[in-house]
């Protein structure tokens, strides 16, 4: 089986070479499933033309070796542990799962930007993960101190090694780093997203109707293997485009003016 798809500025083929690959009952429903399925793949083309008009150049892993050196105790500047481009994704996401109050967990502190932000709703209690030495002395207890009479309580330690401890919450924050080169190439050159790794256990400590959001790494739309990753672990979803004013020389390995964040409810 053998589909072309041609415009002026591309053409695609596609070869199905196991006739018992995409078999239902009828031909008509192979052919209706192929040939959907490569007008999608045609139109995310055309969209992500558009898109990537509007990229910054930004720096690149070589230049400054983002992603690739060991980073769970480094000694990271301010921007390099958040730039201030993604401070307005802080505050959607911080909105998405604490705008209803109740028991949040944040994994990765950082600067406490995101921290600031998800204090503001009414919550019960703010669990924080978060396993830098450094971000923990300078950022972190400084930040407690401002909110002393707040039900906050800090896990210093990586998430893998404590978050089976932890119980069930109301909203979780996920945004953390990969910690070194094999994270990088595992978490983000082969993931939809750096936090699907993290997909179910954010589902298993939600409480019913409790919502998860975290960096999701697209532009302005899903993608329709992201839907079916969050759907295997989440009953429904909700995105919502965030216009970004992107630095040309952004250090970070994103390059678009806009994101999407997802509120994900268990």
């Amino acid at each position: 089986m053998k589909r072309i798809k041609r415009t002026n500025a591309f053409q695609v083929t596609l070869e199905i070479k196991d006739d018992n690959y995409i078999n239902p009952p009828k031909v008509a429903q192979r052919n209706a499933v192929v040939n959907r399925a490569l007008k999608e793949f045609s139109a995310e083309l055309n969209s992500l033309n558009e898109q990537t008009k509007n990229f910054v150049p930004g720096a690149t892993a070589a230049d400054d070796n983002i992603g690739l050196s060991e980073r769970g105790q480094a000694q990271l500047s301010a921007q390099e542990i958040m730039e201030d481009w993604q401070i307005p994704l802080m505050e959607a996401m911080a909105k998405a799962i604490a705008e209803n109050g109740g028991d949040i967990l944040e994994v990765g502190f950082g600067r406490g930007v995101s921290a600031d932000m998800i204090q503001k709703y009414p919550i019960n209690s703010h669990t924080i993960i978060e396993c830098n030495d450094l971000v923990v002395d300078q950022h972190f207890k400084p930040w407690k101190a401002k909110y002393a009479t707040k039900d906050i309580s800090l896990v210093h330690s990586l998430w893998q090694d404590s978050i089976d401890d932890l119980g069930l919450f109301d909203g979780i924050f996920f945004h953390t780093y990969p910690l070194n080169e094999d994270e990088y190439m595992q978490y983000v050159n082969a993931s939809i997203t750096f936090a699907e790794h993290f997909f179910h256990h954010a589902s298993s400590h939600l409480k019913s109707g409790g919502s998860f959001t975290y960096f999701s790494n697209e532009i302005a739309s899903l993608s329709r293997e992201h839907q079916h990753m969050l759907l295997k672990h989440f009953s429904s979803f909700t995105v919502h485009v965030i216009p970004l004013n992107m630095p040309n020389d952004v250090k970070d390995t994103w390059w678009a003016d806009s994101m999407v964040v997802i509120k994900a409810i268990k």
